[in-house]
């Protein structure tokens, strides 16, 4: 019996999280990160029963019949169906924590820059009700800053454009919080769907929405070079409705992603010219950063340097800043209480 209470465990694990349109990103404080799934769901349109979570539901995207529903529950970086989030978060909660402590976890979890105080609410609402001791909440921007290693404390100008797969952000930050901040509901997703439109207008061949992802992650690029990558692609011919195959070129995939990348880069011009001139003066010496999914497309940081005459830099591990963020304010109290974010409904 001793043993037993030696062995009891009080306090859940601390995490820090990154509840993603597209992935869902799980820091454990003392271990890194320790979960990365595609916050997906497949459910049954009979009785509601889910049918498969993560990996195995993003599968399904596409391929379902008509009695299965493959869901993204998160919606441009919020929650857009409340009860399958909380299913989906549960799920998650229970791969990194299998025991049930006495007490739950501390939890850090990200959320967008412009997420309203109901938004915000929500979230913490489904954590607490899987079991969560404390659940603090901090601006999205402002975790990857942490995450990317910049000096966030210092009376400095940090530009930080968060390119996920529902929302691009962009954020001027500074002494702790967001000086400035923009976002479009325009980042990966958009481009996935600027190459089904593509290939449907000039190829007229309809592709999915895996398929689109996958071009992109192979051969998208923001500003291709001389030597012409080409890769084919399989889909449905829009001409006879028979399975087709064609080849296309990554100046094509280029072009398909030309007006999302555009969109991105006003937004970013737009709060450039918002600026205090102090922090316009840091951001013209330490150039941009890039950060999220939609960072890693190939040239990016360099159509963004010609559109702007400023140096960008893709932070490092660019899809974990967030998460790192999180992870890094679990050991830091003082850091939190500065930048966490307040969520009452008054």
């Amino acid at each position: 019996m001793f043993r037993d209470l030696l062995n009891f465990k009080i306090f859940g694990d601390s995490f820090g999280m990154d509840l993603g349109t597209s992935n869902t990103l799980i820091y454990a404080k003392g271990k890194g990160i320790i979960l990365n799934m595609p916050s997906v769901l497949a459910i049954s349109s009979n009785d509601g029963k889910i049918l498969a979570i993560g990996e195995e539901a993003k599968k399904m995207i596409g391929k379902t019949p008509k009695n299965i529903l493959a869901i993204r529950p998160l919606q441009n970086g919020v929650i857009a169906d409340f009860d399958i989030t909380q299913k989906m978060f549960e799920y998650f909660f229970s791969k990194v924590q299998p025991a049930h402590p006495l007490l739950g976890p501390k939890m850090v979890i990200g959320v967008p820059s412009r997420a309203t105080k109901v938004e915000k609410k929500a979230v913490i609402d489904i954590a607490m009700q899987a079991g969560a001791r404390q659940v603090h909440l901090v601006e999205e921007p402002v975790a990857a800053v942490i995450g990317a290693n910049l000096p966030i404390s210092e009376p400095l100008g940090n530009m930080v454009v968060d390119i996920g797969a529902g929302t691009s952000e962009v954020a001027i930050i500074s002494l702790n919080g967001v000086v400035i901040s923009n976002s479009v509901r325009i980042a990966g997703d958009e481009m996935d769907q600027a190459i089904i439109q593509y290939l449907r207008e000039n190829h007229n061949l309809l592709i999915g929405e895996q398929m689109a992802e996958w071009i992109k992650m192979t051969i998208g690029c923001a500003c291709p070079s001389s030597k012409e990558k080409r890769i084919k692609v399989r889909g449905r011919s829009l001409t006879d409705g028979f399975p087709a195959e064609i080849e296309i070129s990554a100046k094509e995939v280029s072009d398909s992603l030309s007006s999302v990348i555009s969109t991105i880069c006003d937004i970013i011009e737009s709060t450039l010219e918002q600026s205090p001139p102090e922090l316009a003066g840091d951001i013209m010496e330490r150039g941009i950063y890039l950060t999220g999914g939609g960072a890693c497309l190939s040239e990016l940081d360099k159509y963004i340097s010609k559109k702007t005459h400023l140096s960008v830099r893709v932070a490092p591990d660019p899809l974990f800043s967030v998460v790192l963020g999180a992870g890094k304010l679990l050991e830091d109290k003082e850091l939190l209480s500065a930048v966490e974010v307040t969520t009452s409904l008054d």
